[in-house]
């Protein structure tokens, strides 16, 4: 059997001066505690603390990283576990047998980076996947679930991390944030995030009865707009006196532009009845999303935005197994004259803040660098999903620092479902990182002293300011 080893200079220069300062550059981060501030790993596992069932429904079923490769081979999502309730132990073997015989399919990607970090030092696993060590791979993992070392709280501990942010339904009574809150055991901060699409895309079917739940939920009447953003106030205060610090938002494109208070009440009505135009749909969808702005300048919630996504691309996936299972394709997406009447309106306010996210990378130097280098509302998002890897980290970095510096980004998110893959998914990072430092240092650009001050910033105090943490 191949042996499987992670090589402590991976992703690392290849240049033999450049890779000694990264060396001694990722030295100083590589133990630093995980601050995760976006993030989908449910908080009930944590709450419940509850052993982990099998290798497949934590390492595979729920990572769409991995599903959406896998899906692109011919393998069905229903062999991987999607959308099934209660797979059968041998359907559960059989689907992560899938994943070993077509391990080459994630050669060259991050996905391959992070799965063998997760074999290697969470697991101890020392033989590469394949058809002929599946079988060996999933009983050395199934053997460690049920110990305590692996319950979530356990591994939470040990993968050191600082926080830990969940995104939440604005109806969520979020009772297991409360029940952490309220444990007096439990040292580990976990926040919801307040996610409100559903809610503002008004030209989607369902969307009336949606208004009505977050009216129920609330305890306001969301007949009417000014209900609908009464309601809206009422469950973000519930969110932040759960810890929330933060608002998520992810729609078609990124504009967020007021109507008149006639047209908007129209509309609204309008929508309610179900008889909105595409085109009235998205102009209601977007002053819901200036009135969002409007609320987070007003109790500090930090907004984020990542627009320029088509969910769902294929119609008969999305049918069979419901959305976040990848089949959700970037498209391309303008941020400068669709932010305009929201930083017109809040981008200099005391206490606004708005992180920016995009998977295309065009708008890095040509847009969001430049916004942020001048709103002191701005921060430019760390690369994500399909663009949260190596190679795009360093083009991230080349596109925005030159004109925005290191202050005006986010800091790192691992955006993961994969509980275990967030140390492997926050180390990419950090070597990445400092490897690009490195070059700035070999450049005679930084000081040693100041590529280090920096490394560190970068993972501590960057996502704490960016996310008021």
């Amino acid at each position: 059997m191949t042996a499987l080893t992670l090589h402590p200079d991976r992703l690392l220069p290849a240049d033999p001066t450049t890779r000694g300062i990264a060396r001694e550059l990722y030295q100083q981060v590589r133990d630093l505690p995980i601050t995760s501030p976006h993030g989908h790993v449910p908080a009930r596992w944590l709450a419940e603390d509850a052993a982990f069932e099998d290798p497949t429904s934590l390492l595979l079923t729920p990572d769409h990283y991995v599903t959406r490769l896998l899906r692109a081979q011919g393998v069905s999502l229903a062999d991987l576990g999607v959308g099934e309730a209660d797979p059968s132990p041998q359907q559960r073997r059989q689907a992560f047998r899938l994943l070993c015989e077509d391990w080459p399919v994630f050669r060259g990607t991050a996905v391959k980076t992070w799965l063998e970090a997760q074999l290697v030092d969470i697991f101890g696993v020392d033989v590469v996947p394949s058809a002929d060590t599946a079988d060996d791979v999933y009983d050395a993992i199934a053997e460690k679930l049920p110990t305590p070392e692996f319950r979530p709280r356990a591994l939470f501990e040990r993968f050191g991390i600082d926080v830990l942010a969940t995104t939440d339904d604005p109806c969520d009574d979020l009772r297991h944030h409360r029940a952490l809150l309220d444990e007096p055991g439990w040292r580990g901060r976990v926040v919801p995030t307040f996610r409100p699409d559903a809610y503002l895309e008004a030209g989607r079917p369902g969307w009336a009865e949606r208004v009505d739940a977050l009216g129920a939920s609330a305890g306001v009447d969301t007949g009417t707009l000014a209900g609908w953003v009464s309601a809206m106030v009422e469950r973000r205060a519930h969110f932040r006196a759960h810890g929330a610090v933060s608002s998520d938002h992810a729609h078609a494109d990124a504009r967020a532009e007021p109507l008149g208070p006639h047209e908007a009440e129209r509309l609204y009505a309008a929508a309610r009845a179900g008889r909105v135009t595409p085109a009235e749909g998205d102009a209601l969808r977007r002053h819901l999303l200036f009135e969002q702005a409007r609320m987070a300048a007003d109790d500090g919630m930090v907004m984020t935005l990542h627009p320029g996504v088509c969910r769902d691309h294929h119609t008969a996936t999305a049918q069979r197994y419901g959305s976040d299972v990848g089949a959700d394709i970037p498209t391309g997406v303008e941020f400068t004259r669709a932010l305009r009447p929201v930083l017109d309106a809040f981008g200099t306010a005391p206490g606004f803040q708005l992180v920016l996210f995009t998977i295309d990378e065009t708008a890095y130097s040509r847009e969001l660098a430049p916004l942020a280098g001048f709103y002191p509302s701005v921060y430019v998002g760390a690369p994500w999903w399909f663009i949260d890897a190596p190679d795009a980290i360093g083009r991230y970095r080349r596109s925005v620092t030159e004109t925005a510096g290191f202050s005006r980004t986010s800091g790192f998110i691992d955006d993961t479902r994969a509980f275990l893959s967030i140390p492997a998914r926050h180390d990419t990072n950090r070597r990445v990182e400092c490897g690009y430092l490195a070059e700035l240092v070999a450049q005679h650009r930084l000081t040693p002293d100041e590529a280090a001050e920096t490394a560190v910033d970068l993972v501590v105090a960057r996502p704490r300011e960016a996310f008021k943490l």
